[in-house]
């Protein structure tokens, strides 16, 4: 896969431009003729002239404009010194009633008060801080949700905002929000280890896009908060992450630290990722909003690629509110992802169910939750089965590209264990079911080594083994359903193959597929064209605890978009 994704960028772009950039100890790519097919066979023929990282974005489609169509569209309107799009601006709310004075009560305020206190300054966001600050450090030991608490940089950000704030520099309804941003995300300074032992001391000197926005808004980094290795799961080199109302039960994955550090009041909100359920079952797990929005909705410059084609950005809250809040942020296009959108964004706090059409699978949607959906005046119509999609078994395509993604890495630490990539037997899976690990390669879990467990999901190699071993893996481990609301137990398992390319509707409006947790209960959209995110909003818990989630469906709220 690596090999072919550099005979494919050598046609694509010009072999003699990857010749100059060349990689010490590779041997140079052969000179490709022109005459199309028979120069990309040549080049095949070559060993790989550089490394692709894991950064490396493939070209999954025609991109006009390198920087792509979004980020182009953006360009020609300031050319023409007019904004592509309005983006919405957003109205903080007056505080009506007293202040909270007792911290944990600040603490579990959603975000959207939290905005309205520090606008009307009846707190100061260095206050905030501290309160945050205190939970995490007296918090993480027994939520393993963060995996570096960012102290003096919140305290600097934090006295900032206050500042601004005083001289009526007021950026807006994130200023001195402390938020945690999932461990994936490049943070300057900072480690960035992606959940991986071999990673924890790795700083990748830039800042992603998202922490740039968020920095840009006033925003107060705390936390960089625990993902799953490598985005599987909740279990990462110091542990798994737990959920905080139920301290036997792992908080689910692949965000975490973000469910968990959200959920249990120590950050305001914080910013996930999601390839495959990776936001939408920990806010399950977790009992808090959440919001999985269209592929290239949010930029991904400066994540872990999981898989370029899926991978995606959003804010996971204490309320509904709250994840349109952050949204409204974060959304737009940037060049250095060439999949983001330039797209408006629109929230109405009184927007009604009524008049909303949700599809619903008659087979797995909770029964109890589709009926409260009829008694707000949805109009709930079952889906019939997902049109057949030709090629590999669902997710298939996406193992490819987790291979591809963490080619050099996973070649690099075969070398070291001596584990032969060439000839990997065909994986079996584990017993008891699940999203296996070491098990399907018939290794034994090693906590001395760094690459158990979770280097060796199938996911990350399974391009390299037998295809149709492969794609029997995949099709018993991952049975979908193309639906819209749907039960769920765990980590998810996606929406579909690639629903962005064309498997679903798609509007022309820019409409949101979402994801919602509700205590083991998720609403899945899938851009079938309804033009709304559905999202959950959770109970009103205090503290930790070692009980269960409360009992009962949450009340619920809809956004809009344009």
């Amino acid at each position: 896969m690596f090999y072919s994704l550099v005979a494919a960028a050598a046609t694509t772009f010009g072999a003699d431009k990857l010749r100059a950039q060349g990689a010490t100890g590779a041997a140079a790519i052969p000179a490709v003729p022109a005459g199309g097919r028979g120069g990309a066979q040549q080049a095949q023929q070559g060993a790989p002239p550089i490394a692709l990282g894991n950064g490396e974005a493939p070209a999954l489609q025609f991109q006009a404009y390198p920087g792509g169509t979004g980020a182009l569209m953006e360009k020609l309107a300031r050319e023409r010194g007019r904004a592509a799009f309005d983006r919405t601006p957003w109205v903080v709310e007056k505080w009506t009633g007293p202040v909270p004075t007792n911290p944990e009560d600040i603490a579990f305020l959603p975000a959207h008060k939290l905005s309205s206190l520090i606008k009307e300054k009846k707190i100061t966001s260095v206050k905030l801080t501290e309160i945050y600050l205190e939970r995490l450090k007296r918090l993480n030991p027994t939520l393993l949700c963060a995996v570096t608490i960012t102290e003096d940089l919140a305290r600097a950000q934090a006295t900032q905002a206050d500042a601004e704030i005083k001289a009526g520099k007021y950026r807006g309804p994130l200023h001195g929000l402390p938020y945690g941003v999932k461990d994936l995300f490049a943070t300057k300074g900072i480690p960035t280890t992606w959940g991986a032992a071999d990673f924890a001391t790795r700083i990748i000197d830039e800042d992603a896009e998202v922490v740039v926005r968020l920095r840009d808004a006033g925003a107060v980094l705390v936390a960089k908060l625990a993902t799953g290795l490598f985005a599987q799961n909740d279990q990462w080199f110091r542990g798994r992450t737990n959920n905080p109302w139920n301290l036997s039960q792992g908080s689910s994955g692949s965000s975490a630290g973000p469910a968990s550090a959200t959920a249990a009041g120590c950050v305001a909100f914080s910013i996930g990722t999601e390839t495959s359920g990776s936001i939408v079952s920990p806010s399950t797990r977790c009992g808090v909003s959440a919001l999985r929005p269209t592929f290239g909705r949010v930029s991904r410059s400066g994540g872990m690629v999981l898989a370029w084609s899926q991978d995606r950005v959003g804010p996971i809250t204490r309320s509904v509110e709250d994840a349109a809040m952050v949204f409204n942020v974060i959304h737009g296009s940037d060049e250095k992802d060439p999949s983001t959108l330039t797209t408006p964004f629109q929230f109405d706090r009184n927007l009604k169910l009524a008049g909303l059409r949700i599809g619903v699978d008659p087979n797995g949607a909770p029964k109890e939750f589709v009926d409260k959906l009829r008694d707000l005046g949805a109009k709930t119509t079952e889906i019939g089965a997902r049109p057949a999609v030709g090629g590999a078994a669902p997710l298939g395509g996406l193992n490819s590209e987790y291979a591809a993604a963490f080619d050099e890495y996973v070649q690099r630490k075969a070398k070291e264990i001596g584990l032969d990539l060439n000839n990997l037997p065909a994986p079996t899976q584990p017993a008891g079911g699940g999203r296996g690990g070491v098990a399907a390669y018939g290794m034994t879990a090693n906590p001395d080594n760094a690459m158990a467990p979770a280097d060796w999901n199938p996911r990350f190699v399974s391009g390299r083994a037998n295809p149709a071993a492969r794609d029997r893996w995949n099709s018993g481990l991952h049975g979908e359903g193309d639906v819209q609301v749907s039960a769920s137990a765990g980590l998810g398992e996606g929406v579909g193959a690639d629903p962005h390319r064309g498997t679903h509707e798609r509007r022309s409006d820019g409409a949101q597929g979402a994801h919602a947790g509700c205590h083991g209960r998720r609403a899945r959209g899938t851009d079938r064209g309804d033009g709304s995110e559905r999202l959950i909003r959770r109970h009103d818990n205090r503290g930790i605890t070692k009980g269960g989630t409360p009992n009962g469906v949450p009340p619920f709220a809809v956004a809009r978009t344009a």
